[in-house]
């Protein structure tokens, strides 16, 4: 295969995106969310939220990190935030994943991405810790603005929220504090429990 039609291979597995459903819901349809409006949602909210980092990063490179990071769910599927059990070998699943899809790039993107993946998945550098604080609260915003529907039905409390999402102080320590005090309003109106 050419270069371009290596790209454009990739390109159309990653359209698979969007057929990847995942348990949050969308405010006004109350219907699930699929990872390729996740990816664009953490994006804008990046773009967004970006001067509450907890130090300078470059936008661009934490930009790539949200486009890509859940390319992976292609192949490994959406693993529910609070299911203990989907979460055995999750990330050995999405390792294969991520060989699959990022090879089917030439090989200098491939590594590139692949690189882009592991650096968001390690979370060592100011980029990573923003991408995942992001990419961490987006899915509590949904749930509060779907009054706790999904977290109802799934036994979630807000003492597991806390316990799943809290690493996202490291990247934003002003968002996380805006989440807990969402968390805290949520438990006040009933719609998630103390736990």
């Amino acid at each position: 295969m050419t270069r371009l039609q290596q790209q454009y291979a990739f390109l159309a597995e990653c359209l698979k995106l969007a057929e990847i459903r995942r348990q949050t819901l969308l405010p006004a349809s109350r219907r699930r969310e699929n990872d390729a409006e996740h990816s664009w949602h953490l994006c804008l909210m990046a773009i967004t939220l970006a001067e509450h980092s907890n130090a300078p990063v470059d936008l661009t490179r934490v930009l790539r990190m949200l486009i890509i990071h859940d390319l992976v769910e292609i192949d490994a599927g959406d693993t529910y935030a609070y299911d203990a059990a989907g979460m055995v070998g999750q990330h050995e699943r999405e390792a294969r994943a991520a060989d699959r899809i990022f090879g089917l790039l030439p090989a200098d993107q491939s590594a590139e991405l692949r690189a882009c993946w592991e650096e968001f998945e390690a979370r060592l550098t100011p980029e990573a810790r923003f991408a995942a604080a992001v990419d961490r609260l987006q899915p509590v915003l949904l749930n509060i603005l779907t009054d706790g529907e999904k977290w109802r039905e799934h036994g979630v409390t807000r003492a597991k929220v806390i316990a799943r999402n809290q690493h996202a102080r490291e990247g934003a320590e002003a968002v996380w504090a805006h989440a807990l005090a969402m968390l805290d309003d949520a438990v006040a109106r009933g719609i998630l429990p103390e736990g």
